[in-house]
């Protein structure tokens, strides 16, 4: 459990109008990698080519003018906002107070360093794109399934991580259908409340759909034990391309990523920090 130094410290820089600034611009730039995201899942339900994925999208702001710089925008304050979970995760409060209990404390702290590290993560991919590296998502994603499945328990392991992304998916797609998102936003009242809420809803239904495909083919390449069906997003775009009406089931998914992109930038404006 975090020590009182741990807590103080979160605290303090809780405390700091510049990182509570900086973290939510990391809302305005993860919004921005997601509507970049839905542009290219939409070319692709069109027939055009492209990766629909996080390392998609920053490759096409670094083909950009002044991309290396909204790279590096990107980079800070995609990181920003995954240090201010982690000490929301160190501090584990919910919306009234702090959590009582310790399993709901390790609940929150589990969630909020979960989230640290998907915004930690990018925000370092973001950094190397910037500085010319250029990520394969599905590469990286069948290499990996590929190692696990070569040592003994690999395939459970990879299963298991099959079935906690599958989890994510579905959270995300009842977090959109309950709106329970509203628990963690000052979202004001009329038609800017009621677009934002419609944003959200849509745009958490797309990514937990998504992300429930993803930890489908990663279940399926560890029975399989073939890596090669393993992918991230963009594998999960290609296997709905392969459904009846892939490409409008595409279509309305990169419409759902759009959507979610903007709802996050809104997020920025009324996320209770």
């Amino acid at each position: 459990m975090p020590g009182p130094a741990a807590k103080s410290v979160a605290r303090e820089a809780e405390s700091s109008a510049v990182f509570e600034a900086f973290a939510r611009a990391g809302y305005v730039a993860n919004g921005v990698v997601h509507v970049l995201i839905g542009v290219i899942v939409l070319v692709i339900a069109l027939g055009g080519r492209g990766e629909g994925d996080q390392a998609g999208a920053l490759k096409a702001v670094a083909g950009a003018a002044l991309g290396f710089v909204l790279l590096l925008f990107i980079a800070i304050a995609l990181c920003a906002l995954g240090l201010w979970h982690t000490a929301e995760g160190i501090l584990a409060r919910d919306l009234s107070g702090d959590v009582k209990g310790a399993a709901r404390k390790w609940g929150r702290r589990a969630a909020e360093w979960g989230q640290a590290l998907v915004f930690l993560a990018l925000g370092v991919i973001a950094a190397a794109v910037a500085l010319g590296a250029r990520p394969d998502a599905e590469e990286a994603a069948e290499s990996a399934s590929r190692g696990l499945l070569v040592v003994p328990g690999g395939p459970i392991v990879l299963a298991l991580i099959g079935v906690g992304i599958g989890i994510g998916g579905v959270a995300f797609i009842s977090m959109g259908f309950l709106r329970s998102f509203r628990n963690r936003m000052d979202i004001p009242d009329g038609a800017v409340g009621r677009s934002v809420t419609v944003l959200g809803v849509v745009g958490f239904v797309a990514k937990g759909v998504a992300l429930a495909i993803v930890g489908v083919l990663l279940l399926i390449a560890a029975m399989r034990a073939d890596a090669e069906t393993a992918g991230g997003i963009d594998g999960a775009i290609d296997a709905l391309l392969a459904l009846a009406l892939g490409p409008v089931l595409v279509g309305i998914v990169g419409a759902g990523f759009i959507a979610y992109g903007v709802f996050t930038v809104a997020r920025a404006r009324y996320a209770r920090m």
